[in-house]
């Protein structure tokens, strides 16, 4: 079955970091036979040490990487928003999905199938070599952000968080989240102790919040308090 994609889709698709260097008609060829998923409410995609049979692109709204703890709450790994590719790893690798996914409440994915889009590559070394050669860099830059956040201060991690959802246009933003406290908490690697206090030292810097919203009355002094700028 051929996808048929949106102009809007199709642009977005093409923008998603593994296909960046590929070209359109190439990254189509892949695809075709992947299906359009919307998720009007919240969906469990899949769980830890599921097969891994297939990855995904978000069209639209959000998904949340997480692990289970213990006494079986969630703690989220990651959070992956429009534009971006995830479980793409499994697919190479282990073939099992190593942590679970749920799909946001309006979220819209494209679904690609593992084994159809493996034959494609093993029918095409040079493609195949491109695509990885995408994701380790993309995976390189990750890590290097990862490990940047993990350097700042509890204070520091919840104003890049922010930053991050701004977009960084204007002079002010306001950001509403998708997360819980107690979800953004585990998302920033922080406990939700450490987020009360961060949320109170943020408003020195024009920093407030009600709920799941964040106003940010002057994103530059937000950044240096950072030290981004």
């Amino acid at each position: 079955m051929t996808l048929t994609l949106t102009t809007e889709d199709e642009a977005m698709v093409l923008r998603t970091p593994m296909f960046t260097e590929i070209d359109r008609e190439t990254v189509l060829a892949l695809l075709d036979g992947a299906t359009l998923a919307s998720h009007p409410k919240a969906t469990l995609l899949f769980s830890q040490g599921d097969s891994a049979d297939r990855f995904f692109i978000v069209l639209a709204g959000r998904v949340n990487l997480f692990a289970l703890t213990e006494d079986g709450h969630q703690s989220i790994i990651e959070v992956i928003d429009m534009g971006n590719s995830f479980a793409e790893a499994a697919i190479f690798a282990s073939r099992r999905y190593p942590v679970n996914a749920e799909a946001l409440a309006g979220t819209r994915l494209l679904e690609v199938r593992a084994p159809a889009f493996l034959k494609r590559l093993s029918e095409n070394t040079r493609l195949a070599a491109m695509l990885l050669a995408s994701l380790a860099r993309w995976q390189r830059r990750l890590f290097n952000e990862i490990s940047g956040i993990k350097s700042r201060s509890p204070v520091q991690r919840l104003g890049l968080f922010l930053l991050a959802q701004a977009n960084g246009e204007g002079t002010s933003a306001f950001v509403q989240s998708a997360l819980s406290k107690t979800q953004l908490a585990s998302r920033i690697g922080i406990t939700p102790e450490s987020l009360s206090r961060a949320l109170a030292r943020l408003r020195h810097v024009g920093v407030t919040s009600r709920g799941r919203g964040f106003s940010i009355t002057d994103l530059a002094e937000l950044r240096r308090f950072c030290g981004t700028d």
